[in-house]
This record gives structure tokens, sequence and C-alpha cells, in this order.
């Protein structure tokens, strides 16, 4: 973990270690870790299409297909209509697309606020021992699994894919939906996760 001066109780700067090597000391206990990203760029050297859309608050899903692979996708779009299509952009080289793929099809879970960090782990910043699916319950579909506690899925034909800027443009027919319950989204909003308040 990089240190913070300033961010993480008081800074004694680094000390060369009795083997040569640098460390940083912290002599006050109970010091706290930074609420802000150590690596993110200064505000003025953003990309303003990056601020943009970290400005639309996006719902959070999981995608997962026959494997199992699974990816947390915050950019689907449902378009009503006969028969009803479901489009969204998603990482090309993510093992969901090769799952996706090669299976034809997938399943698209909402996922809520106490999906955080299944959330964070489909996408890769949650340390997952085990495997994706290890922790958790999940219902299996033809599709692929979907969490247990989703507030409910929907099972997608995979009809095409194309570049689209840097991600996948992915179109799909929806086949099959499942709403069990309904269930509080989770949005993805200028790089966090937030809930809806009234």
């Amino acid at each position: 973990m990089r240190f913070m001066p300033g961010r993480v109780g008081r800074s004694v700067g680094p000390r060369p270690a009795t083997d040569g090597t640098m460390f940083h000391v912290n002599p006050e206990p109970g010091a706290q870790i930074h609420s802000t990203d150590p690596f993110a760029a200064p505000a003025g050297q953003r990309s303003p299409v990056r601020r943009l859309r970290g400005r639309l608050a996006a719902p959070v899903t999981l995608w997962t297909a026959p494997g199992p692979a699974g990816l947390t996708v915050s950019s689907t779009l449902v378009a009503e209509g006969e028969p009803a299509r479901l489009l969204g952009l998603i990482d090309p080289e993510s093992d969901l697309w090769a799952a996706v793929e090669e299976a034809g099809r997938f399943a698209v879970a909402p996922l809520g606020p106490r999906h955080r960090q299944l959330a964070d782990r489909f996408a890769g910043l949650f340390p997952s021992p085990g495997g994706l699916f290890a922790l958790d319950a999940w219902t299996e579909t033809p599709y692929g699994p979907v969490p247990a506690d989703a507030g409910g899925w929907a099972g997608c034909r995979l009809d095409t894919a194309r570049e689209y800027g840097w991600g996948l443009l992915v179109e799909a027919t929806i086949e099959s939906v499942d709403l069990p319950a309904d269930t509080l989204p989770l949005l993805h909003y200028r790089g966090r996760y937030r809930e809806l308040t009234d």
C-alpha cells in the first residue's frame, strides 16, 4: 500500500532499515487509511469524457455465462420491443466475453446495496480466493449462475458484438426475465457505489 503523508497519521518519513531497504514509520496507533485514490490523476489532467461518464449514475449489474465466468458491468441498457433487447459495454479481453462468445448466451442480474463486495470481486478489485464463484449462494440457470439473493435476472441470447470505443458493444435478445423481488439498486456514480435515497 502506498504511504500518503498527511493522509495517514503523522509521517516520520522514510528511514533506512538495517539491511539498507527503506520503510515508513507511523508512531501513532490507530492510523486511518485515506478515503481517496492515491493514484488518481489530478483534476486538471483527467479526461473530460471520463469525467462526464462519471457524472452519469449507472446501475451496477453482474453478467455471468456458463463456464462459469462473470464480470461487473455498469453500462447496461434495456430496450423494450418485440423482442426486447439488451445492450452493454464490456471488456473484450475478459473471461466473461470468452465464455459468452462460446456459449452464445449470458445472464444479467441487477445488484443491490448488499452486493458491494461481490461487485468489487467480479470487477477484479477485491480478492477472490477459491475463484469468483466460491463465495455467496448461486442459482444455476441455463444462461449462467446468478446470485441467489438478487432481486431478479434476465437470460439473454447473444446477437452480435463489435468494438466500440475501448470496449465491446454487446447486443442481445432478452429471452427470459425472472423478477421475484423488488429490491433497491446499487448505483455507480463518480467512481463510487451509491444507493437511492428519498
